[in-house]
């Protein structure tokens, strides 16, 4: 395996190329969108240059990892000769098994499909190819570069061969690969986002205030991020969307995602990637600034 095309270039597509063409993959980098591949190489650089800083990465490594990925608008002629393909698409079914359906009539027969999916089923992924034993799941954790965890998930269908392949090309990457079966959410998501929700519904409740549920958390259960920080993190439309996928998958009303974050989304509050969620991001400060319906009065 040398060959790796990425579908998505945003902060998780972008992370995944940087993680393969530092380890020496050949990476195509897809988006349908030009000026959103200009940015992820930008964001890359700057991941790289930090690295650079920290001196965990000559600048010569850093050289040969921008070298080693390729942009491209049309995933026909990215996907042509790839032995992986890793889809980081947006956490929509409809979206993902459009692009699954088509890498299975573009790519050649033995090309592995993975999917960055956090929380929709590999299974139901794989059934739109004709190459259902070549389809897992990679779920990186957020940011790529750094965290070392991938959640491998096996499909109903996938090989023992596959499965092993993509394990040891996960360590090949510096990472730690967990081979997780597939159930809604899998592992992380499965336990992670339960608790997101019910942060979110001790803050509508009233029983504390944003800092303070983050603070117990941080300092009582040693969490390097509090639970609602790391929402605004991960994003909270994603957020929603995983637990509605648990909520549909399971049946079950613990899941049902808190009405405060159905309405920050529908708001356009999503965390980071708006500016605004639980924290305010807008100033650009590092320190972290109560979202203003959130600050007391």
């Amino acid at each position: 395996m040398k060959n790796i095309t990425v579908i998505g270039s945003g902060t998780m597509g972008n992370g995944i190329a940087h993680a393969f063409a530092q380890n020496q993959y050949l990476v195509n980098l897809v988006d349908i969108n030009e000026n959103a591949l200009q940015k992820a190489i930008a964001t890359i650089t700057k991941n790289l240059d930090r690295q650079v800083q920290k001196g965990s990465i000559t600048e010569e490594v850093k050289q040969a990892t921008l070298k080693n990925i390729t942009t491209h608008t049309d995933i026909t002629k990215a996907a042509a000769h790839a032995d992986l393909v890793v889809e980081a698409a947006s956490e929509n079914i409809d979206i993902k098994l459009k692009i699954f359906k088509q890498l299975d009539e573009v790519c050649p027969p033995n090309t592995i499909l993975a999917s960055n999916t956090s929380s929709i089923s590999i299974t139901q992924i794989a059934a739109v190819t004709k190459r259902s034993d070549k389809v897992i799941g990679m779920h990186f954790m957020n940011p790529v570069p750094i965290m070392k965890l991938v959640e491998v998930i096996r499909g109903y269908n996938t090989s023992d061969e596959v499965c092993s392949l993509i394990m040891e090309t996960s360590k090949k990457l510096n990472k730690v690969p967990v081979e997780v079966n597939d159930f809604p959410g899998f592992v992380a998501n499965k336990i992670l986002m339960p608790m997101i929700n019910e942060a979110i519904i001790t803050l509508n409740e009233g029983v504390a205030g944003v800092e303070e549920i983050d603070t117990v958390m941080k300092l009582g259960m040693a969490h390097p991020m509090g639970p609602l920080q790391l929402a605004d993190f991960i994003g909270l439309d994603v957020c929603l969307n995983i637990l509605r996928v648990l909520q549909d998958g399971f049946g079950n009303p613990k899941y049902a995602p808190s009405p405060l974050l159905i309405n920050m989304v529908t708001a356009g509050d999503l965390g980071v990637k708006s500016g605004k969620g639980f924290y305010d991001y807008s100033t650009g400060s590092k320190d972290l600034i109560l979202a203003k319906r959130f600050k007391k009065h």
